[in-house]
């Protein structure tokens, strides 16, 4: 794979580890449909199903930890519990929650896990992509965990819809890919989609970007949008996609890694010899 080249800056292209197939199969909050999301259980499920990578979403703390959690506040994972915010929480605070037991009793006791938890899990030959879910003041700390963490750079990929925060991360941390996130909406009485694919360009170029994380969103994506995301030298990564059809017409695009709660299922229907006829 070619080397690109951004911002007169060094950039790593993204490694295949080793996978088996073209598309690497990204766990979306681990193997978020059966176990509990962003947690060390639902990361290891991820693993034991043969993951190439995890996908984990994090916010700083009110006491300058990194903890893996998706919302701003606790209410979601942790029903019937006292809700807290997590910028105005401390990590010990956020710690006696349970996250596990909503999603099923055999997970009950399972903690929010800090950042450099979810790193030790990360094999040998395999990635994470760590999602900043707030702003860049997370950056001087994610930059000292992930220094004194044992994976390499080409392990680790940061991903934020941010602009502000992608473009802050690629100019602290050339080291590591970095992609630009985006969904779509109709918006207007033409009822468009936006952002347009060149909207898209402009925010990859703008913030220095090594790649575009996109919603799985068929009514917008084709393979002019692929193929021009491409041609300009940037990666194209999707998410989150957990239909085998669909998981097969990205693949025919040409995307370079399918975000997805249930990585097994994923795999099996992206497979050189998988029925193409149906799930």
């Amino acid at each position: 794979m070619r080397t690109i080249l951004l911002a007169a800056l060094p950039v790593l292209t993204f490694a295949n580890c080793g996978a088996a197939q073209a598309q690497l199969i990204v766990a979306h909050r681990g193997a978020s449909h059966d176990a509990p999301e962003n947690t060390l259980a639902a990361f290891r499920l991820a693993w034991d199903r043969q993951a190439d990578a995890i996908e984990g979403d994090f916010y700083l703390t009110e006491d300058g930890q990194i903890a893996c959690i998706h919302d701003k506040t606790t209410k979601r994972v942790a029903p019937q519990q006292p809700e807290m915010t997590v910028a105005k929480s401390t990590l010990q605070q956020l710690r006696t929650l349970d996250v596990g037991r909503w999603k099923h009793p055999r997970y009950a006791a399972e903690r929010i896990p800090t950042l450099e938890e979810v790193l030790a899990t990360v094999p040998a030959g395999k990635q994470i992509f760590v999602e900043i879910k707030c702003g860049p003041e997370i950056l001087p700390e994610l930059e000292r965990q992930l220094a004194s963490s044992k994976l390499k750079p080409e392990q680790i990929v940061i991903i934020c819809f941010d602009e502000a925060v992608v473009k802050q991360a690629r100019a602290m941390m050339p080291q590591y890919n970095a992609n630009w996130l985006t969904s779509y909406k109709q918006a207007g009485p033409s009822r468009n989609w936006t952002p347009t694919r060149a909207d898209v360009l402009a925010s990859l170029k703008r913030t220095g970007a090594t790649g575009l994380g996109t919603h799985g969103n068929l009514d917008v994506i084709d393979q002019p949008f692929v193929d021009a995301i491409r041609a300009a030298g940037f990666e194209f990564h999707v998410w989150t996609i957990n239909d085998p059809v669909t998981a097969r017409t990205f693949k025919s695009y040409g995307v370079q890694s399918v975000t997805t709660d249930r990585p097994a299922l994923i795999r099996t229907a992206i497979a050189p010899h998988a029925d193409a006829s149906g799930q």
